[in-house]
């Protein structure tokens, strides 16, 4: 799919066919390849790669010093479940040449199974109390602030409904603070959103807002926590989707453009 086909994060009746079908032969793929126990979220990166591009000819394909996950039609799709850091190496190669699409999933709505890493025995599920929100992406945003005004990058955020298998290896007494992730596999398709250019930044602005308004403001408005919205909005500005106003006795006030 072309970047600037695409805008807001409603998901149709195709999309989710699609994704649907992705999570079938990439959980298939991975099972296939030893099941749980992975550790490297390669569940996720697999189904992503067939939904975002289901001809496997364009999977990892070699591209100057890295291996692209999709490069089809001159165009370059990363999958990055976290750590955007990593990045900045293959964007300063690739964005001089080629289109480039970061997809990040981020959890919507998770279930979570634990596993005893001797036995091999599985308990859960558990519904995890959180549910993921597309504002999640700023952090991972601001490390690769430098290259987000760049013409070539667009950006692709995915929230999925997923299960997650952890092993009961942690340092509390019940051994899940601290413990570490299998994996996690996808089960449906909640939202997708397209940012191909500063303008689309603007459609994340959540709705209620005023003319004027704080960090603090948009938290409530967004459902999320102070600190998202500070890092969210610091992006928003450096994009041109917000402008800062000035200050009064609550803090940094900011408004549209």
């Amino acid at each position: 799919m072309k970047a600037a086909e695409r805008q807001g994060g409603a998901v149709t009746g195709e999309d989710r066919e699609l994704f649907l079908a992705a999570c079938k032969r990439g959980s298939a793929e991975e099972k296939r390849r030893g099941g749980i126990g992975t550790m490297r979220e390669k569940t996720v990166h697999a189904v992503l790669k067939y939904y975002m591009e289901p001809r496997e000819r364009y999977h990892e394909i070699p591209c100057g010093k890295f291996i692209a996950d999709i490069l089809a039609e001159g165009e370059i799709t990363e999958i990055q479940t976290a750590h955007f850091h990593l990045l900045r190496r293959k964007l300063e190669e690739y964005l001089p040449q080629y289109e480039v699409t970061v997809v990040y999933p981020i959890p919507h709505k998770k279930w979570v199974y634990w596993v005893d890493p001797e036995t091999g025995e599985t308990k859960g599920p558990r519904k995890s109390p959180k549910t993921g929100s597309v504002y999640d992406c700023f952090r991972e945003l601001y490390r690769i602030k430098a290259f987000l005004k760049d013409e070539h990058l667009h950006l692709r955020i995915l929230l999925v409904d997923m299960e997650e298998y952890r092993y009961l290896n942690g340092w509390s007494r019940d051994k899940k603070k601290g413990s570490t992730r299998a994996d996690r596999y996808p089960l449906d398709l909640w939202e997708d959103w397209m940012i191909a250019s500063g303008e689309d930044y603007k459609n994340m602005l959540p709705g209620g807002l005023k003319t004027e308004f704080t960090s603090l403001d948009f938290a409530k408005a967004a459902g999320i926590r102070r600190q998202t919205a500070q890092t969210a909005l610091n992006i928003l500005t450096y994009m041109g989707a917000v402008k800062q106003l000035g200050r009064d006795k609550r803090g940094i006030l900011y408004g549209k453009p």
